[in-house]
C-alpha cells in the first residue's frame, strides 16, 4: 500500500472510533441493534391504544343496545306491466321493536299496497324471518304498527320525549340503507317544526330535520338521543340521484316526532283502530283588502263557510255565515266565526286549520281565537272522530 493511502485510511478510520465513541452525533444514537424478540423499529418498543373517548363510547353503547331491536321490513306488491302480466315489486324498509311480544312500529310508506310483508331480526342470536300482519296504519301520519310471532321474548327500544328535543343535540340513526343491514350514522338536530309533502300528498308537520345521514331503507328506523331513547322515526330525505336512481343523503334527513308514535298506540290499545280527527267547518282564507272590505281585521284569517250539523264545531258554538257576497268570480259567506288562532298561533296560511288537525287525534282539544262581532274570544272545542279510520 503507498504511504499517501495508508494515511488516508488512518485518518478515516481514527475519525470513525472517535465519532462513535464521543461525538455528538454518534452513530450508535441513530443505528440500533436488533432487539432479541426480533422488532425491527426503533423505541418507544410498545405502543397502546387511546382507547374510546367518552363521546365514541356512547355511540358504541347505545349501538349495542338497540341494533338488535331495529329490524329490516321487506313487503311486496304486486303490479301489472302492460301486458297485463303480474309480476312482484319488493320494497325494503326499518323498524324497531316497542315490546317483547313483537309489535314493531315503523313508517306507513313502508307497508302500503303490501300483500306479504317480512321482517328480518339483526340479533346475532336470531336471525330469522317472519310474516308480520298489521295491526293499525295512520297514513296522515306516516306510521304503522305491525305484529310478529316469535317463539321468545324479543329485545326492545326504550322509547322517549319528543317535545323536549333542542336543535344542536347530538343524535344517532340505525336502519338498513339500501339493504345494509344494523347500520350507524350520528349527527345533529338541524331544526325543528319542519313540514314536508309524502308519497300521497299528505303534509307531514312538526318534523326533526338531521344531518345524521339516512337514505332508502332507513325509512321506519329509529333516531335515538344520547340516553339511547327513541326520539324519532326516520322517515325522509332530501338528496341527490345515486347511480341506481335512488335519492342518496346530503345531510337532510326528517323524522316523524315520537309522541305521534305514542298517542297512536295508546289509541290502538283503547280502541282497535286509529281515528282522523275531526272539527267539522269548512273555512275560506281571507286577510288584507278582501278583509277590509268584509269589515274584518285587516290580518285576516280563516272565515267559516259552513258549521256541519252535530259536529264538534257546532256543540262548541262556533256560527256559520249568515249572508253572502260576490268577490270576484266567488261567492263568499258572511257574518260567521273568523278563526284567527289556532292553539295561539296567528292563522298565516289557508291550510292553517288543516295542518294543525294534522298533529291532533280524536279526543284532543283545539283552542280557537275567533273575531265576532267586533270582539274577540277563545272556544276550546273537543275533537271527533271520523267515521272510518284512515
Amino acid at each position: 500500500m503507498k504511504p499517501r493511502t495508508l494515511v488516508l485510511t488512518l485518518l478515516l478510520a481514527g475519525g470513525f472510533w472517535y465519532a462513535t465513541s464521543h461525538g455528538d452525533w454518534s452513530l450508535r444514537r441513530l443505528v440500533r441493534p436488533l432487539s432479541t424478540s426480533g422488532k425491527l423499529w426503533s423505541d418507544p418498543v410498545t405502543a397502546y391504544g387511546a382507547g374510546f373517548g367518552p363521546d365514541e363510547q356512547n355511540n358504541i353503547d347505545i349501538y349495542k343496545a338497540n341494533s338488535a331491536a331495529t329490524v329490516n321490513v321487506t313487503s311486496v306488491v304486486y303490479e301489472q306491466d302492460f301486458f297485463f302480466r303480474v309480476y312482484p315489486l319488493k320494497g325494503m324498509g326499518s323498524g324497531f321493536i316497542i315490546n317483547e311480544d313483537g309489535e314493531i312500529v315503523t313508517n306507513y310508506h313502508v307497508i302500503s299496497g303490501s300483500q306479504n310483508i317480512t321482517v328480518t331480526l339483526s340479533d346475532q342470536k336470531d336471525q330469522k324471518q317472519y310474516k308480520a300482519k298489521v295491526l293499525g296504519t295512520d297514513r296522515r301520519q306516516d306510521l304503522a304498527v305491525l305484529k310478529i310471532s316469535a317463539d321468545r321474548k324479543l329485545p326492545i327500544v326504550r322509547l322517549g320525549d319528543s317535545d323536549n328535543i333542542m336543535v344542536g343535540q347530538k343524535v344517532l340513526a340505525i336502519g338498513n340503507p339500501f339493504g345494509l343491514a344494523g347500520t350507524l350514522t350520528t349527527g345533529i338536530v338541524s331544526s325543528l317544526g319542519r313540514s314536508l309533502q309524502n308519497e300521497d300528498g299528505n303534509n307531514l308537520e312538526g318534523l326533526i330535520q338531521t344531518d345524521a345521514a339516512i337514505n332508502p331503507g332507513n325509512s321506519g328506523g329509529p333516531l335515538l338521543d344520547s340516553r339511547g331513547s327513541v326520539i324519532g322515526i326516520n322517515t325522509a330525505i332530501y338528496g341527490s340521484q345515486t347511480a341506481t336512481g335512488e335519492a342518496g343523503s346530503i345531510g337532510i334527513g326528517f323524522a316523524l316526532p315520537i309522541n305521534r308514535a305514542k298517542a297512536m298506540l295508546e289509541e290502538l290499545r283503547t280502541t282497535g283502530h286509529v281515528s282522523k280527527p275531526v272539527l267539522g267547518v269548512e273555512a275560506y282564507p281571507v286577510a288584507g283588502d278582501l278583509a277590509r272590505a268584509l269589515r274584518l281585521p285587516a290580518s285576516g284569517g280563516l272565515l267559516i263557510q259552513q258549521v256541519q250539523q252535530g259536529s264538534p264545531a257546532e256543540e262548541a258554538g262556533l256560527r256559520g255565515p249568515t249572508g253572502s257576497v260576490i268577490a270576484g268570480m266567488m261567492q263568499i259567506g258572511i257574518g260567521g266565526d273568523l278563526i284567527t288562532e289556532i292553539d295561539g298561533k296567528p292563522v298565516e296560511t289557508p291550510d292553517a286549520l288543516r295542518r294543525a288537525l294534522n298533529q291532533k287525534r280524536a279526543g284532543d282539544k283545539i283552542v280557537l281565537t275567533i273575531w265576532r262581532g267586533g270582539r274577540t274570544s277563545k272556544l276550546t272545542v273537543t275533537l271527533g272522530s271520523a267515521p272510518e279510520a284512515l
